[in-house]
């Protein structure tokens, strides 16, 4: 499957969305206020994106659920639902674009759109492409028990199972190694 760089972004961008969630009522919120939300588009380089307020803070946090029921979708078709409502919500607006020294490539929000709309369209359209292509699988949740972060499988094989394999796949490796040295040594 190829992936251009423009989507590549976009993924990076609804992965780290995502896991700004709190797990529960006690873990805490990822995007707490609007300097974090400030940085997190700063740190997506997103672009056209103006001063930032409360309001958007609530409307991205409306969107990051969503975007967390898509990577829980069953399904394609639900997932592909879930994607349709989200990107016609956000006005979506198609045009080509070479800004900030990028060849050419495509934004799907509409100029002027708000930081939630422009994560809605671009983003969305990110993840449309993977049900397109028939890779919704490859939208998941880390595997180790104690982690749910959400990730994008863009391994060859369809293989990766964690969200990051020097932290959770490492740990929950050296726990079975040892259980298993433990076992052994009776």
């Amino acid at each position: 499957m190829l992936i251009t760089h423009d989507t590549r972004c976009s993924l990076d961008a609804v992965v780290d969305l995502v896991n700004t969630a709190p797990e529960d009522d006690t873990a805490v919120d990822g995007l707490p206020d609007v300097p974090a939300l400030q940085n997190f588009v700063r740190r997506h380089d997103m672009s056209d994106v103006g001063v930032l307020s409360e309001f958007d803070l609530s409307a991205v946090r409306k969107i990051r659920g969503r975007f967390a029921g898509i990577f829980a979708a069953p399904d394609a078709r639900t997932a592909a639902g879930m994607i349709n409502e989200l990107v016609a919500a956000a006005g979506t607006t198609p045009r080509l674009t070479d800004h900030d020294g990028y060849d050419w490539h495509v934004h799907y929000f509409a100029p002027g759109a708000s930081v939630a709309d422009h994560l809605a369209a671009d983003c969305g359209m990110a993840l449309a492409f993977f049900v397109v292509a028939g890779e919704q699988e490859r939208l998941r949740r880390c595997e180790a028990p104690d982690c749910r972060r959400a990730f994008v499988d863009l391994s060859r094989n369809r293989s990766r199972r964690y969200c990051d394999s020097r932290t959770c796949g490492n740990r929950l490796h050296v726990a079975a190694y040892r259980a298993r040295r433990k076992e052994a040594a009776g």
